[in-house]
């Protein structure tokens, strides 16, 4: 490792231990219950292109998600918990294999309410890091003051792409599509949440009243970088049922690993409040605040180190 590497990031995992404190500050003092779920679970949630890391028996999880709901499940209303989470051959230069992953619930909310608690969350980083209301990524100078821009998964293709949404999707080439074409365009003048994914790129999130072509699912893009994840969540067992088989079916038609039914996650559905979390990349927050243009450079160890 040479030495600017070294010192660089020196000073980036002085910025990452104030931004986790900052969020435990954040979610304490709204009451929130930071909780501790197991990392090697028998079952993922069976997701067509995240892969799970096997271990002996058990699999190391690539999200703390299923568990957390159960906890919701079982009368907590306010969680939140910042963990490792790992996906198999994940690497780049915004990727890890292990991640380190804020995850949380709010009863009663839907995913417009957790847009907002989520500029706020990040508002607050802002502040305890005195960057003001404007940080420069990568030689982009990007406006933090709210509110920030919203738009629709179909507006973003709309306004970015070379395609319309619907084309890719029939092509099978939505991912590749969002990736190349509109995401390093997304968020580089102020913060934008894309929402409203199509139905099926949301396998966990409830389908919007009056138009089931669309699930309430958004994103959120501060210069170029994709930060978070988060939705309405869904709660009618026999629907999650579906779309996890349906998961289950595509990857076998691939080739990849069919993982086993989350059957105890699915049971405890039943008794699962309205409610909509969020999950968001400490790793690339971190990549924002402290203008770094490759994950390495914000983690103690990258995987070639150990």
């Amino acid at each position: 490792m040479s030495s600017y590497i070294q010192i660089n990031r020196r000073d980036n995992l002085k910025t990452r231990a104030q931004i986790i404190q900052t969020i435990r500050k954040f979610f304490i003092t709204r009451n929130f219950l930071e909780v501790d779920t197991p990392i090697r679970i028998p079952a993922p949630a069976p997701e067509a292109h995240i892969d799970a890391i096997a271990s002996e028996e058990c699999f190391l999880q690539t999200s703390p998600e299923l568990y957390m709901k159960r906890l919701l499940a079982t009368g907590y209303t306010l969680i939140f918990q910042i963990c490792k989470c790992f996906r198999k051959a994940e690497r780049g230069r915004r990727h890890l294999p292990e991640l380190t992953m804020l995850e949380w619930y709010t009863a009663g909310y839907t995913y417009v309410d957790l847009m907002q608690q989520t500029a706020e969350l990040i508002g607050l980083i802002a502040g305890q890091l005195n960057v003001g209301d404007t940080i420069t990524y990568q030689g982009v100078q990007i406006n933090l003051e709210t509110p920030w821009s919203r738009l629709t998964v179909s507006e973003a293709f709309a306004k970015y792409a070379s395609v319309s949404m619907e084309i890719a999707l029939e092509k099978g080439s939505f991912d590749e599509v969002m990736v190349e074409e509109i995401e390093p365009r997304l968020g580089l003048e102020n913060p934008v949440f894309i929402y409203d994914y199509p139905a099926s790129q949301a396998a966990l999130a409830i389908l919007k009243p009056g138009d089931k072509s669309v699930a309430e699912r958004f994103e959120l893009y501060i210069g170029g970088l994709e930060l978070c994840n988060g939705f309405t969540e869904l709660t009618d067992p026999d629907e999650q049922h579906k779309r996890f088989e349906q998961e289950r079916n595509f990857r076998k038609s691939t080739g990849k690993r069919v993982y086993p039914l989350p059957q105890k996650f699915l049971n405890a559905l039943t008794d699962m409040p309205d409610a909509a979390g969020n999950a968001l990349g400490i790793d690339r927050l971190v990549m924002l605040f402290t203008d770094t243009a490759t994950i390495d450079e914000v983690v103690a160890f990258t995987p070639e180190e150990l």
